[in-house]
């Protein structure tokens, strides 16, 4: 068995000699670290059929778009792209899901809190999560509150600081646009009917698509020499220092978790959430988390290295050292997944009966 050593320098003095005392930790060997990330909770993404069976798993679970089959179709994915880029879902005709979840930029917004109806920041300095990988979420929102994606698409729509579309008006301006009336029969079939929980389902479905596998699955998968020794070793750390205790399954989040354990958040003031009424909040994914900074519920750390520091403090009780923290920094570049390729969908005309809009 191959065994990596790490060496660490320490200084001892003895009388007036200072010498250098050298300690050695022992690492596992590639194949031991995937077993021992396996044994800590961490699963990669599935891929083909498994994918396949995990999406229809959940929508069976889910009920998203229930009563329809097939589900996950070509003409439904691209149903959903279209409403997922579409602004005039807004009152305003200018706020989409990709205005929050911009899928050009790893399906966040880069900014600490999301922006929505105008122009106005969100109520409790909430950061948009990245859509991105959503569909491997135990729940969704920061509090936990919807749990599935076809329940999270309707709650943007309709609040008044994001969209600012009543489910009414949203199936209004759907409906009047004869382009979108086809394609929902295409979807679903002549008798659909279209309202605000189809709307909304239809979105999910297309987000259920957006999975970003990386060479972190293929190295759980078994290729020794899809991560660095360096990246390794920063996969090493994160286990050893205990960050799999939250950040473990496919998503390497996205289940709720106690906040502040130990210790107080630096910036739990700013915007006063508090969670759900457990104090749980929802634990963000990992997967490419060095293109969505800020970081934390309010957005308030853009280094990764001072965000996986905090977390140390008020999460587990310790201190991870500078060193440490960039280790971990280096193994989460081995989450970077491959993108979607996606096309800037061509969106249908109004039509004279759709709603105009509101500001």
């Amino acid at each position: 068995m191959i065994h990596v050593t790490r060496i660490t320098i320490g200084i001892a003095v003895v009388g007036a000699f200072a010498l250098a005392v050298a300690t050695t930790t022992t690492l596992p060997s590639p194949n031991d670290l995937i077993t021992k990330a396996k044994d800590s909770g961490l699963e990669s993404i599935p891929a083909g059929k498994a994918l396949t069976q995990y999406q229809q798993q959940k929508l069976k679970e889910t009920g998203i778009a229930s009563g329809y089959s097939p589900l996950l179709t070509k003409e439904q994915i691209e149903l959903g792209k279209k409403l997922y880029f579409d602004p005039r879902l807004s009152s305003s005709n200018l706020i989409s899901c990709n205005t929050c979840h911009n899928l050009g930029l790893a399906g966040t917004d880069v900014v600490p809190a999301a922006i929505g109806h105008k122009w106005a920041a969100n109520t409790q300095n909430l950061n948009s999560p990245t859509v991105l990988n959503s569909v491997f979420n135990d729940v969704q929102f920061w509090d936990g509150r919807a749990h599935h994606l076809g329940d999270q698409a309707q709650g943007p729509i309709e609040n008044p600081v994001e969209m600012s579309a009543p489910s009414k008006l949203a199936v209004e301006k759907i409906v009047s646009i004869p382009e979108y009336t086809q394609e929902f029969k295409k979807a679903y079939g002549e008798k659909v009917k279209i309202d605000f929980k189809l709307i909304a389902d239809t979105i999910a479905l297309y987000e259920m698509t957006l999975v970003t596998p990386s060479r972190y699955d293929k190295f759980l998968n078994g290729d020794t020499k899809a991560l660095t020794k360096a990246e390794q070793d920063g996969l090493d750390t994160f286990i050893e220092k205990g960050c799999t205790s939250c950040h473990a399954g496919i998503n390497l989040g996205g289940s709720m978790q106690a906040f502040s354990v130990v210790d107080t958040y630096k910036f739990e003031k700013i915007g006063g959430f508090k969670g759900d009424k457990d104090g749980l909040v929802k634990t963000p994914t990992l997967r490419n988390i060095m293109q969505t900074a800020p970081y934390f519920h309010n957005g308030q750390y853009w280094e990764i290295t001072d965000a996986i520091k905090e977390m140390g403090r008020i999460q587990l009780g310790i201190t991870i050292t500078d060193k440490e923290a960039q280790s971990i920094a280096t193994f989460f570049k081995s989450l970077d997944g491959q993108m979607p390729s996606v096309t800037y969908p061509l969106l249908p005309p109004v039509s004279s009966k759709t709603p105009k809009p509101t500001f």
